[in-house]
């Protein structure tokens, strides 16, 4: 609906991978994959943020089967079930939280002895009788039947003791990567590599780039937050090109 709605407005698609950008000059430009290039004097930077993975091969065997990276977008899935939330930051306080609106019972699994997150998220996840922690362990595999999430065998990082943990789903909560390394050195990011954009505005440091969604939204990262900021870049992106007329 929202591609009908714009392209009775005249809108132009065009369907491609950007492989390089160049935003020193107006007009901007971009280079796609098959080295056609588009010149544009308004850019609205809309690339999002991957969820960080821990990159082991049980992990994306069972992607979709058990393990996860967003609570609120499968913890449904698992109401009356054992889960494991591997983080201790407040992405995985916030995630343990939610999840226990549905699954039985909840484990924060973390590689250090102390959670990184706020001191109050923490108090928060502790004090809820549906969560336990498993302290100084890190993910050595996800177990499976072939079909879905059975399991989990954790190594203690100070023994090197591994010891398996029967549970239903696995929910990783170490963060996110924004997709901006196409515009590194270009304009100006956090100290996360989020694009940085004007209090109530989502102008960049380059005047004419626009930034919305998740990759210049480090707290919320959600549908309608992006959406919300999408409509913004739409409104500040029209009337810079009013302004330059």
């Amino acid at each position: 609906r929202m591609r009908e709605q714009a392209a009775k407005f005249g809108s132009e698609f065009i369907t491609g991978n950007v492989m390089e950008a160049d935003l020193s000059r107006s007009p901007f430009s971009l280079t796609l994959e098959d080295g056609r290039e588009l010149l544009t004097h308004a850019l609205i930077i809309a690339t999002g943020a991957n969820a960080k993975w821990l990159g082991i091969e049980s992990e994306n065997r069972y992607r979709g089967k058990g393990v996860s990276a967003c609570a609120t977008c499968d913890g449904f899935f698992f109401r009356n079930c054992r889960v494991m939330v591997v983080g201790g930051g407040d992405t995985a306080m916030e995630e343990a939280l939610y999840l226990t609106k549905f699954a039985s019972g909840v484990t924060i699994v973390h590689r250090r002895e102390e959670f990184r997150s706020s001191k109050i998220m923490s108090l928060r996840a502790m004090k809820h009788p549906k969560i336990s922690t498993m302290l100084n362990e890190v993910v050595d595999e996800i177990l499976g039947d072939g079909q879905k999430v059975t399991g989990i065998r954790l190594k203690n990082v100070s023994t090197g003791e591994l010891t398996e943990h029967e549970c239903d789903g696995v929910f990783m909560a170490i963060g996110h990567a924004p997709n901006a390394d196409l515009f590194k050195g270009q304009i100006e990011l956090d100290d996360y590599g989020y694009i940085i954009t004007k209090k109530s505005s989502t102008e960049t440091s380059v005047k004419g780039v626009f930034a919305c969604g998740d990759v210049q939204d480090y707290t919320y990262r959600q549908a309608v937050t992006a959406v919300g900021t999408g409509c913004m870049a739409a409104v500040d992106a029209e009337r810079f090109l009013e302004s330059i007329r």
